[in-house]
């Protein structure tokens, strides 16, 4: 495995440069501290060329010391543990020594409660873009990172590291990781997005979290992850979608193994809002029992309730009464309207309420389950579109070849006439002829 590459330009030997951070860990250690005292011996002695630096074990002793850099002043933390990098980027196996720093600049900077984090991440950011990146050390690093994120709890820390993250399944088979470590890492990044109440970005990672265990659907941990990932999608506000859950084999062992569970996403897969008050009639504890918001459960069946009667009357009339709404949502007819835009804002149907007619003109709608009727839909609705597409390429083509004879009839017109045998053109022939 290549050596960690050098972070920065630093002057000096190796061993002169231990020797440099060796006696800084001794004075924030104190008085009776022998970091110094005790790696002197392990390094190459000037007046005896023979002897070579023991680095190995010179690293060991300043690893095992630096926790103490943990309590450095602010302005000298950053560039403390740059030089510690720097001595450990030296050696032949880099990747011993770097677990212990990562775990140091995971616990809490006590010279800096307020920066400590931000100061830690910027140190186990240059490490991890120092080390080559097809290196699976890069992993042990980007995990601590992770987890300061979570730590931290603020968005703005989750919204910085967000973006790296879109290399992350690119990295992962990179590293050439074991479906376990992928996990790991998964749900170290679905806590912090959670953390940072990024809910949608914690459901996507934990759904690939879930489909590591493919191979052990029927697991414990594959249960367990499958009531997270379920719990998390049916709480979520914002999330409608229910055929990724429901294409996993986890969630397919769910329905069998949990049988209220399977039912109620069958019930928010494809049914309706009065399929959801009878389950809660059968099922009376089971919601509060479980940590699930009934209100929130509610409002998010009655939208895709709404979207489901968009959907079976756009194949028709494209007109859904408002009072077929205020019955399927079981609400007051002059909360429709209402219910409409929301689900609208949502992104789930599209069109025109007219208040005067009481209905509403559905333009464009979501379809909560995409099977074989769907399909058969977007093949109709194509061969239509090809169908139409070729009548106006065959309109174009013909007033093409009209314009062509027409340009040149009008070229050969001068001498065509001046011959015998002169025939007017096709417009003159068709023009009517005046007798007195």
């Amino acid at each position: 495995m290549p050596g960690v590459p050098n972070l920065s330009l630093v002057e000096g030997s190796f061993e002169e440069l231990a020797l440099e951070l060796a006696t800084y860990l001794d004075g924030l250690k104190g008085e009776g501290s022998t970091v110094a005292a005790d790696i002197t011996p392990s390094l190459a002695d000037a007046e005896k060329p023979s002897q070579q630096t023991d680095k190995d074990a010179v690293l060991k002793k300043l690893v095992i010391a630096s926790a103490a850099l943990n309590g450095a002043p602010e302005r000298e933390l950053q560039a403390a543990y740059n030089l510690l990098i720097h001595l450990i980027s030296q050696v032949e196996e880099p990747e011993r020594y770097l677990p212990p720093v990562c775990k140091n600049l995971s616990s809490p900077i006590t010279s800096s409660p307020q920066n400590g984090t931000g100061i830690a991440l910027g140190v186990l950011s240059t490490l991890f873009n120092a080390i080559q990146p097809d290196e699976d050390t890069r992993y042990h690093v980007l995990l601590p990172i992770i987890e300061l994120v979570k730590t931290s709890g603020r968005s703005g820390t989750y919204d910085t590291l967000a973006p790296q993250l879109t290399n992350l399944d690119a990295w992962l088979e990179e590293w050439e990781m074991e479906p376990e470590e992928c996990r790991k890492l998964y749900l170290a990044v679905s806590q912090a997005a959670g953390a940072a109440n990024r809910t949608e970005d914690s459901y996507i990672y934990l759904l690939k979290a879930l489909r590591t265990l493919q191979d052990q659907a029927a697991s414990p941990e594959a249960r367990d992850l499958s009531l997270r990932a379920l719990k998390t999608a049916l709480q979520a506000e914002k999330h409608f979608d229910f055929q990724d859950l429901t294409a996993l084999d986890s969630i397919q062992a769910l329905r069998k193994s949990d049988e209220a569970w399977g039912e109620l996403l069958e019930i928010f897969s494809g049914q309706l809002y009065e399929d959801l008050q009878e389950f809660k009639e059968a099922n009376t504890s089971f919601l509060s029992s479980n940590g699930l918001n009934e209100d929130t459960l509610d409002r998010k069946m009655r939208l895709l309730t709404l979207t489901s009667l968009a959907a079976q009357s756009s194949s028709d009339t494209r007109t859904l009464p408002y009072s077929r709404i205020a019955k399927a949502l079981n609400i007051p007819s002059e909360d429709v309207e209402m219910w409409v835009i929301d689900c609208i804002r949502c992104g789930l149907v599209e069109g025109k309420l007219s208040q005067q007619k009481g209905e509403f003109l559905i333009h464009r709608c979501t379809h909560r389950a995409f099977g074989e009727k769907q399909w058969r839909e977007v093949a109709s609705r194509l061969e239509t579109w090809r169908t139409s597409l070729v009548n106006v390429l065959n309109v174009i083509r013909s007033q093409k070849e009209d314009f062509i004879r027409e340009k040149e009839a009008e070229l050969a017109g001068p001498e065509v006439r001046s011959g015998q045998n002169y025939r007017p053109d096709r417009r003159q022939r068709n023009a009517p002829v005046e007798v007195e």
